[in-house]
Order: C-alpha cells, then structure tokens, then sequence
C-alpha cells in the first residue's frame, strides 16, 4: 500500500544544514561522553555538584554515547534522536531540581532533532511544516 504522503528530495542546502547541525550535536555529546568515562576532576565535580554518586558517572556516559552512536549512525537516526530526547529530558530535569538554568538539554534537544529533519526526508513527511 502506498503512502498518501508525497516527499519531496531534500535539497543539498537543506541536507548539509542538517548535517552539519547533526555533526556538532554529535561531537559535543561525544566530547561529554569521554570526559565522563575519563572520570575527569571536572566531571567527578560535576556529579556531584548535581546530586549523583560518582559511580554512576561511567554508565551514564556509557549510555549518552551509545545513543549518541545511534544517532550518527543514518540507519539508526531516528532511535538514537528518541534516545537522546529522553537523556537530554533526564539532564533537564537534573538541573531544574538543583534550580539551576536548563535551558541548555533542552537546545540540544532541539538541535537533535532539527538536525534529523533537516537531512531526512521521510521525517519531514510524518511533520510537515507547509502545506
């Protein structure tokens, strides 16, 4: 059965923003996921300052690369977007209840996900912005 949906190509302009967008979201979480498994002074500091035990540092950034992963990965865009979606809402709710700014997961959040639609097309079919 076919999809009543037709979808449009993205454009080159419109896949390289996402791209783009999607790399430096990418290389960001990266980069928090590593100093997490480093167990750097800033990081230990970090956990602690929002309320965990410092043994739960590695897992935590075992988990934010593996969604991070997923995400990179075409393929698994979509799950590794969902994934994030709830790590980042988990990272929200931490820095709300210490009653700190948290504004920042919820950025990224959007930037997660603006990347995504960006560069797939069969995303922007399930929302489309234009009629």
């Amino acid at each position: 059965m076919e999809s009543a949906t037709q979808t449009a190509p993205v454009s080159k302009a419109s896949l390289w923003t996402g791209r783009i967008i999607s790399g430096l979201v990418v290389l960001f979480l990266v980069f928090g996921g590593v100093t997490g498994l480093m167990r750097t002074q800033d990081g230990v500091k970090a956990f602690a300052h929002l309320g965990y035990p410092e043994q739960v540092g590695v897992p935590i950034a075992v988990v934010m690369l593996v969604c991070t992963l997923l995400y990179a990965v075409p393929q698994t865009s979509f799950l590794g977007a969902l994934l994030l979606t709830g790590y980042l809402g988990g990272a929200t709710a931490s820095h709300v209840r210490i009653g700190e700014p948290f504004f920042l997961p919820i950025v990224f959040g959007v930037l997660v996900w603006a990347g995504l639609f960006l560069r797939v097309d069969r995303l922007r079919a399930l929302i489309p912005l234009r009629s």
